[in-house]
């Protein structure tokens, strides 16, 4: 019998690669690079942990031995990660939309 967590288990991997570490890295880049206005650099103070809680629930759900379980941590590590990327995806857009950068 396959185990129901496995897709789940993938899905989570690609949301913490795609939506966590991605947009991370990219919007960390922007603002190294000086092409942001600096506003944008705040935005790393509360999406950076978000993204490192998110991963530690996904490690944690990868290995919890109940499928119950796995499935509550992997849920809200993917909700952490999501909102990782609403705070920096959508905070730089908002920024630069005020600041018509």
């Amino acid at each position: 019998m396959s185990n129901p967590i496995t897709p789940l288990r993938w899905y989570a991997v690609l949301a913490v690669l795609f939506f966590g570490i991605l947009p991370t890295v990219l919007v960390g880049l922007l603002v190294a690079g000086g092409d942001t206005p600096w506003q944008v650099g705040l935005l790393l103070v509360g999406g950076i942990p978000l993204v490192i809680c998110g991963i530690i629930l996904v490690v944690r759900g990868f290995r919890a031995g109940d499928p119950e379980l796995a499935e509550q941590l992997l849920k809200r590590g993917m909700a952490f990660i999501a909102g990782a990327d609403v705070v920096l995806l959508g905070g730089n857009a908002l920024i630069r939309m005020a600041t018509g950068a």
